[in-house]
């Protein structure tokens, strides 16, 4: 009898701890871990499929992704611009594609003046992603929102809808020069911009920092500084010719095979004395060498006069997005910087 009792106690254990990937059940438990590990923000470093997944970095083409990216945010938690509180103005359109639309959020306290502004972009390898994740609109945007900056969360169309990486960052200087042409009528400070972005995002707005034409032709004004956390790439010619193994297709996506096309869509090769103070938060275990990429940026720009620093960090790609504006010293570390960018910012952030 107790043998008996001993095997099904066994049988029962691997059917709840092991459960199979044909089984209904075990999917929407491997569903709920992967959501978990993602929320939580563990890095590529501790195979966190959830947080892969959700911030583009999963193998294979952009339809792959844009498939496992829909199953898996299919009833999850989603940030504050899921539905918006009163006063909060969600999908502003900045052009006529579907996905060219910004969602603002407003100062959680009250100010007597125009308020600075944080333009946040988001990851997804440059075809999955969107505004309202909680990566978008957790934390960041209640520190932020809190210290009294207008906050604004923007989409842009991806490799799905025909545009490659290049494009994107002019779609996201179009959504810059919308957001500071039309700052005031939100209470914001258009002469105040901050960029800021996530992986792909994370490139996109380094590249509209670092790409005089590419501001010159969108209207976009004077930025005071440019935010870069984990990005996908810096230099684009090193990482095409040197790539992640399981991110080539996805990169081949969104760069193509021509050196030149590489060259115009790589921050480090637009940079030039135009260009923002810039800081780069990179992960020191993450494949790629994001840290070397970041170094090698910030030595040019500094050697032309524009402050830049790198921050290296022991956390996964995710938690670097998802973590930033929680109580502590990374937070604390992003928050110097911004305060380094103009003295009335300083004055918000120290507040």
């Amino acid at each position: 009898m107790v043998r008996i009792l001993l095997i099904l106690s066994i049988l029962f254990s691997a059917a709840v701890f092991v459960p199979s990937a044909d089984a209904e059940g075990g999917g929407r438990l491997r569903e709920m871990l992967m959501k978990r590990r993602a929320a939580k923000g563990e890095g590529e470093q501790n195979g966190g499929l959830g947080e892969k997944l959700m911030e583009g970095l999963g193998g294979g083409t952009c339809a792959d992704r844009k498939a496992q990216m829909s199953k898996l945010m299919s009833g999850g938690k989603k940030g504050r611009s899921a539905k918006g509180p009163p006063g909060d103005i969600m999908n502003i359109a900045y052009g006529p594609a579907e996905l060219q639309k910004l969602d603002v959020f407003y100062p959680k306290r009250k100010i007597e003046e125009l308020a600075p502004i944080i333009i946040m972009v988001h990851g997804g390898g440059w075809c999955v992603g969107d505004k309202t994740m909680r990566g978008m609109t957790g934390n960041k945007m209640e520190h932020y929102t809190g210290k009294g900056f207008l906050y604004i969360s923007v989409n842009y169309p991806m490799v799905a809808e025909g545009s490659m990486a290049l494009q994107q960052g002019k779609d996201v200087a179009r959504a810059v020069a919308y957001v500071q042409k039309h700052a005031a009528e939100w209470g914001g400070d258009a002469s105040r911009v901050i960029l800021m972005g996530h992986s792909a995002g994370a490139h996109l707005v380094s590249l509209v920092n670092a790409d005089a034409k590419i501001r010159k032709d969108a209207g976009v004004t004077k930025l005071i500084g440019t935010i870069s956390l984990d990005s996908g790439t810096t230099n684009v010619v090193t990482q095409m010719n040197h790539p992640i193994e399981f991110m080539k297709e996805r990169y081949a996506e969104a760069f193509g095979d021509e050196e030149a096309y590489w060259i115009a869509s790589s921050p480090f090769h637009q940079l030039d004395k135009t260009a923002s103070p810039w800081l780069s938060v990179c992960s020191s275990g993450r494949t790629g060498d994001p840290c070397g990429q970041s170094d090698e940026y910030a030595q040019k720009s500094n050697a032309l006069g524009i402050p830049a620093q790198v921050i290296p960090v022991k956390k996964g790609h995710g938690a670097i997005n998802n973590e930033l504006g929680e109580a502590g010293a990374y937070t604390d570390s992003v928050d110097k910087f911004i305060a380094t960018l103009d003295p009335v910012v300083a004055r918000y952030i120290n507040e």
